[in-house]
């Protein structure tokens, strides 16, 4: 390995961190999302710059937490820098929001997911029942691993997310050069580009950012980071990089091999295509390579739920040190693990399995989230004015036009969400006041300020 990606004891490189990231980034999203665009947009071309958008935004973000990670090189994420940035109550808020809707309902997404294919590949142990069974059993499997110890848990997660890269790309190699598809698909229709400035554009694009959620995946264990105001920020820009990449060519092979109107469940009269992975391997290959694409997806869905689990309870042993969660979540194993961190968010996210459903826990993940992104990226901006003078040891890049993009196609996406799903935002907007509360009874024990 070369000189970023080597570690000191107990740290990690820079090649495990941006394989945290990109991790993080790879899973329900892109293997179960495309139908779900489909059937908002009909239009090929709008649904590859849905996530040519989603992935300019991605980066953008990227950069902007890559400032902030440099400047506080801690673990823990939003929360660290919202403290800095506004007020510790909307720290603390937004470390409530990642350990419900930023890791243990996406963790059980990917994991709904993972059974969905498992019963694709074994149709005798297909069904609602089975995958949620499958899905918990995955998660109790992980939350093991990463409760043991940091760095064996980082390895295993590197391995895994090469396998996953792995998978993508031979798809795409294999669909566009082997598989039978049709370039028609892609002709325009019901609009075209046209369809780009609608709210159902906006829709859309929650999957797209669901799917590249997790670019900031690096910063939750910025603590445990060789070197990590250096390797902090590239990790963040190599992983996104390369998911940007991966996502427009699977895509692209995705619309090749079934039409909008098919996986959208229009042509069929059912519903949008979830297994998306499978269907379109199918179409391309034949049912039986199908059978073993799903296979592989399911192995990648395992590597996603890995980083998840990884990378969630650094941000609530964060709190719990600053007094902001019960204390016993900071509580650290001799291999410096916060195994009470992850042991919770392993209990909420089987929770999550067993009364969720794939596209309201969507909805949900990403209207919560999408809100405190859009202050973390504009939190560069505020400590730009009020702390000129800190060292800044990387700086984003396009600042201000980067960030003020971000925070306002965020803040446009959220409006439409709440217009269309009022449900799932006031879910999404539920968990926020939960996390005022929970700071609120705890403030006497937090401190003003991480700096302090």
């Amino acid at each position: 390995m070369g000189r970023g990606a080597a570690m000191s004891a107990g740290k990690l490189g820079l090649w495990t961190a941006a394989a945290i990231v990109v991790a993080n980034m790879i899973g329900v999203g892109i293997f179960g999302s495309t139908g779900y665009q489909a059937a908002g947009l009909h239009d090929a071309g709008t649904i590859l710059v849905a996530w040519l958008v989603g992935g300019l935004l991605a980066l953008a973000g990227a950069t902007a937490y890559g400032e902030l990670g440099a400047m506080m090189p801690r673990a823990g994420g939003e929360y660290v820098y919202l403290r800095e940035a506004y007020h510790p109550a909307v720290g603390a808020m937004s470390g409530w929001v990642s350990l419900f809707a930023g890791f243990s309902a996406p963790i059980a997404t990917s994991a709904l997911l993972f059974g969905k294919y498992v019963g694709v590949v074994w149709p005798a142990v297909g069904g609602e029942v089975a995958a949620k069974a499958m899905g918990c059993g995955l998660i109790l499997a992980m939350t093991a691993l990463h409760a043991f110890d940091t760095v064996i848990g980082g390895r295993v997660q590197a391995v895994f997310t090469a396998g996953k890269v792995l998978l993508i790309a031979a798809f795409v190699v294999g669909g566009l050069a082997f598989g039978e598809g049709s370039w028609d698909h892609l002709a325009p229709r019901a609009g075209g580009l046209a369809n780009v400035p609608t709210e159902a554009f906006a829709m859309a694009l929650y999957w797209v950012m669901l799917a590249y959620a997790g670019w900031n995946a690096a910063a939750y264990v910025a603590s445990d980071l060789e070197h990590p105001q250096r390797t902090l920020p590239r990790a963040l820009l190599v992983g996104t990089v390369l998911v940007m990449a991966l996502y427009l060519l699977a895509n692209l092979v995705f619309l090749y091999a079934l039409p909008p109107g098919v996986l959208s469940g229009e042509y069929t009269g059912g519903p949008p295509v979830e297994e998306v992975g499978a269907a379109t391997a199918s179409a391309l290959f034949g049912a039986r390579l199908g059978e073993v694409v799903a296979t592989v997806i399911a192995l990648a869905l395992v590597s996603s739920v890995s980083a998840m689990v990884m990378a969630g309870p650094r941000v609530y042993a964060s709190m719990a040190e600053d007094g902001a969660l019960p204390r016993v979540l900071a509580r650290r194993t001799a291999r410096g693990v916060p195994a009470a961190a992850v042991a919770t968010q392993g209990v909420l996210a089987c929770a999550f399995v067993l009364v969720g459903q794939l596209e309201p826990l969507v909805a949900y993940i990403g209207f919560t989230l999408s809100i405190f992104a859009a202050l973390a990226v504009a939190a560069v901006i505020v400590l730009r004015v009020r702390r000129p003078d800190a060292p800044r040891p990387y700086r984003a890049t396009l600042y201000p036009v980067a960030p003020v993009l971000f925070v306002a196609v965020s803040a446009w996406a959220a409006f439409v969400q709440i217009r269309w799903n009022p449900t799932n935002a006031l879910l999404g907007g539920g968990t926020i006041v939960l996390g005022l509360v929970a700071y609120w009874l705890s403030v006497p024990r937090a401190p003003r300020s991480v700096s302090q």
